[in-house]
């Protein structure tokens, strides 16, 4: 029998698909966003791609750790202006994140326009952009040329 349990929440997608976890906001009990739970999802589904949705405030340490230590974890960027992002969030993502980084505005509480236009002025490397923007996510879908 296939293990479909997605102890973290978020949505679940198991066979070659992929899970989204929600990293809290609109009324979630934050104490269930730790991205510390998707550890062990990330060990009993390594096959599964899994994304952090959200910067994980005030577990951003914790989400860095999980994604950096499992393979299959990435860190979707949305639900915050990129002016607000913690230095290490911003420092991960130019080194050893960078392909596991994703865009994400979470419109309509954020309009893609401004999203972007603090992303701009952030603290990325140039060379880093094109990845978080896009070729990140083509890479996860399975549409990377």
């Amino acid at each position: 029998m296939q293990r479909t349990e997605l102890r973290a929440g978020g949505q679940r997608r198991v066979g070659g698909r992929r899970a989204l976890a929600q990293r809290g906001g609109n009324g979630m009990r934050l104490k269930y966003s730790n991205p510390m739970h998707v550890d062990d999802v990330a060990v009993d589904f390594p096959d599964m791609p899994i994304i952090l949705a959200h910067p994980s405030f005030p577990w951003q340490e914790e989400a860095l750790s999980v994604a950096t230590h499992k393979p299959n974890v990435h860190i979707d960027l949305s639900g915050w202006s990129p002016k607000y992002f913690p230095p290490i969030l911003v420092r991960y993502a130019n080194t050893l994140l960078k392909h596991k980084m994703l865009f994400g505005s979470d419109w309509p509480m954020i309009a893609p326009e401004k999203w972007l236009a603090a992303f701009d002025k952030a603290e990325f490397r140039d060379e880093v952009r094109p990845l978080i923007l896009k070729e990140n996510a083509l890479k996860l879908l399975g549409q990377a040329g």
